[in-house]
């Protein structure tokens, strides 16, 4: 996709916490393209916020995407992590991953809904994600299914722990999901070990659609990296602009 080089507004905020252990988290807000205060838009909430912009680029396209008018304006949150406790927080077993959950449903949304013209109603939010930032964003969304209803996962890190989530979950026809994953993964080394993404991935989809998530999958060849996930970003952002 071509880029033409539009103005892009990013700016920076750290969001107090009563639920966290440090007791703040920063993140990031991309402003679209003519952005205005009077008016409402929708929101993507992006897990591994720094590399989400730096790497993943989606603040960038999304501005593209906003300017060559293939998108609605949206508003793109990233929000930060210290990698040092990242499984911790992302993964469904994690010792800190209820508090994140909870800070991120309790505090950050509410925290940028103050401070930012943002729809919140569900069909108006997209939570993003990448590995373990994939599988905190559907763990949200089980969790708190009357606040978030669509999710972006990028090579999903479906761990046991989450697959096992999804398994104990009743209907959720409410939810929508992009799922995709790279053809190349299926030998992933993680810090729990070597991974099939693949195969991980296929399971959850399984697990989602017996259960009525309208699910929108591919598999492409890709590895477990930010330039595959990268490529995806543009079909992803389109696809939630069409819901």
């Amino acid at each position: 996709m071509s880029e033409p080089h539009v103005k892009r507004i990013v700016k920076k905020e750290s969001v107090p916490s009563r639920l966290l252990p440090a007791g703040s988290r920063d993140v990031r807000i991309s402003l679209p393209p003519g952005f205005n205060e009077l008016t409402e838009y929708p929101v993507v909430y992006c897990q591994d916020g720094e590399d989400f912009f730096n790497f993943g680029r989606i603040a960038t396209i999304a501005s593209s995407l906003i300017a060559e008018g293939e998108i609605e304006p949206v508003l793109v949150v990233g929000v930060d992590v210290d990698k040092s406790v990242r499984t911790r927080e992302y993964a469904a077993d994690g010792d800190l991953h209820e508090g994140y959950t909870a800070f991120f449903a309790e505090e950050l949304v509410p925290f940028i809904a103050a401070r930012y013209p943002v729809r919140t109603e569900p069909d108006y939010v997209l939570l993003a994600g990448c590995s373990l930032g994939g599988a905190v964003s559907l763990q949200l969304a089980l969790a708190f299914p009357r606040r978030f209803v669509n999710v972006m996962s990028l090579s999903g890190a479906f761990y046991p722990s989450s697959q096992a989530a999804i398994a104990a979950a009743g209907d959720l026809s409410h939810l929508n999901i992009f799922m995709t994953v790279g053809l190349q993964e299926t030998a992933f080394k993680t810090d729990r070990g070597v991974f099939d993404f693949v195969a991980m991935n296929r399971t959850a989809r399984k697990l989602l659609e017996e259960r009525g998530a309208r699910v929108e999958y591919a598999e492409r060849d890709g590895e477990h990296l930010w330039g595959y996930w990268q490529k995806v970003v543009p079909d992803g952002l389109k696809w939630f602009a069409g819901l």
